[in-house]
């Protein structure tokens, strides 16, 4: 009898063990779930707002698989000088093209943008920038708090960790999250 409970026990240890694995390789390679901590992409996201965000898509597609409008999680450069380690911010600008802001409308090469999903336009204007290859410029929702491509540059591709996919608290939205 002694043998067939440490056989049992030897069992649940390897489903455990294999479960950790699992777990571990699927948060670091394929998904993860995050919260959102600020107001900087409202209306698009709430403080509160669980998600679920794809660590594959960009590495399996590289820099031809971010469009404009995609929602990125990403380490902030260093020339952020910040203390939070994961940013999410709305893809505005691709690696090429000119950038600007006049009058609180996004222009990119010189043609303005339409942007249904932000809070409200920008109070400052931006003068134009080219973005460099392998980076693009990111912007929040929420544009007139949103700390981002505006006030550090653009954000070397190699510092995204994964897109917004799928939002699943609080369960009255839960569902894909549209550009």
């Amino acid at each position: 009898m002694g043998s067939k409970i440490k056989e049992i026990f030897f069992d649940w240890i390897k489903i455990i063990v294999a479960a950790i694995v699992l777990s571990l390789f699927v948060r670091n390679y394929v998904a993860e779930a995050k919260w959102i901590p600020s107001e900087s992409m409202l209306p698009t996201l709430k403080v509160g707002d669980h998600i679920i965000i794809d660590r594959l898509f960009y590495k399996l597609n590289g820099a031809g698989g971010i469009n404009r409008g995609d929602i990125v999680v990403f380490n902030p450069p260093q020339s952020a000088n910040l203390s939070e380690k994961v940013l999410i911010k709305r893809v505005v600008g691709l690696p090429g093209e000119t950038i600007s802001v006049k009058s609180g409308s996004v222009y990119i090469n010189g043609k303005q943008i339409n942007e249904p999903y932000i809070l409200e336009k920008s109070s400052m204007d931006f003068a134009p920038l080219e973005i460099p290859d392998n980076e693009i410029f990111v912007m929040g929702d929420n544009r007139n708090i949103s700390y981002d491509s505006r006030f550090w540059g653009p954000l070397p591709l190699a510092n995204i960790i994964g897109k917004a996919e799928f939002r699943y608290y609080p369960i009255n939205e839960m569902g894909i999250i549209n550009p």
